[in-house]
């Protein structure tokens, strides 16, 4: 690939180098989390992690591991930058996001350290255009604490049923209620928008419903607005896990394949509607 000869020069000087010869299985994956300009990229010898936070009610989480890249070379423990995600998203795209069979765009990714930019080499059919983005000191993202031995329900679903509620339930509703009992109604959506109530059940034995694990009767509240931004990682899914703890923390968990058809995930982490436990 004519791009490892682009930034041989400076190879020596790189604590983080990652390439992919299709620059969408990077570009999708971070769509499906661009709800904010800013991410936090953290990279471990495991891969990189990128991070897009609101108001320290949502978080949410893309993981590339590291096999998806052709080459991923880390010389520290823990490298970390923050970047414009809009401006990273553009470049990654700068020859249109082609999406004619064959023609794909290459990317080679480079990071020399604290106070650098991040370098872009993108090369597409013999043209090799160099991107640098500013970087900066990245903040310390927000801990919500979900761990699984916290975690009292858990439904993993088929994307399709998930998006097929999403499109029947009312999005005028401020909140979105979600119901998970070991009884029935098991897993329950509700909105409560312009037109009245509108509930969405699923069976637990549905064909949609891969698993079905609640120890007890939870019913939170999330507000609709914080939700929205996930519907974007809804789309490019085939599977979703929905998981409740102790405290009414929403995580919604998505597989998502790529192009080459490998499994990336992406989290999104929502606190409850606190206005709603008050009334």
């Amino acid at each position: 690939m004519p791009l490892s000869t682009q930034s041989q020069t400076n190879e020596e000087f790189y604590v983080l180098v990652a390439t992919l010869d299709n620059a969408r299985n990077l570009s999708n994956i971070l769509k499906a989390i661009a709800f904010k300009d800013h991410a936090i990229f953290s990279a471990t010898p495991n891969g990189l992690k990128v991070t897009v936070e609101d108001s320290k009610c949502l978080q949410a989480n893309a993981f590339i591991q590291a096999e998806i890249f052709q080459e991923f070379t880390i010389k520290e423990d823990l490298v970390g930058f923050q970047v414009n995600l809009t401006v990273l998203l553009d470049c990654l795209n700068i020859f249109g996001g082609s999406t004619v069979p064959g023609v794909l765009t290459a990317l080679r990714m480079c990071y020399v350290g604290y106070g650098y930019p991040l370098t872009l080499f993108l090369e597409e059919g013999g043209v090799v255009t160099v991107c640098k983005i500013n970087t900066q000191e990245p903040e310390e993202p927000i801990d919500f604490d979900f761990c699984s031995s916290n975690v009292t329900n858990k439904v993993i679903l088929q994307s399709e049923s998930l998006k097929e509620a999403f499109s029947e339930l009312d999005m005028t509703s401020e909140v979105l209620q979600i119901t998970m009992s070991p009884t029935q109604p098991y897993f329950r959506l509700s909105t409560f928008g312009n037109s009245g109530s509108a509930h969405y059940d699923y069976p637990k034995d549905s064909d949609m419903m891969e698993l079905f694990q609640c120890t007890k009767t939870q019913t939170n509240r999330y507000k609709m607005s914080l939700l929205k931004p996930s519907t974007k990682a809804l789309a490019l899914s085939c599977k979703v896990s929905v998981r409740t703890d102790t405290r009414g923390f929403l995580s919604l968990q998505y597989l998502v394949r790529n192009d080459d058809g490998q499994i990336c995930f992406v989290e999104y982490y929502c606190c409850p509607d606190e206005e709603a436990e008050e009334e």
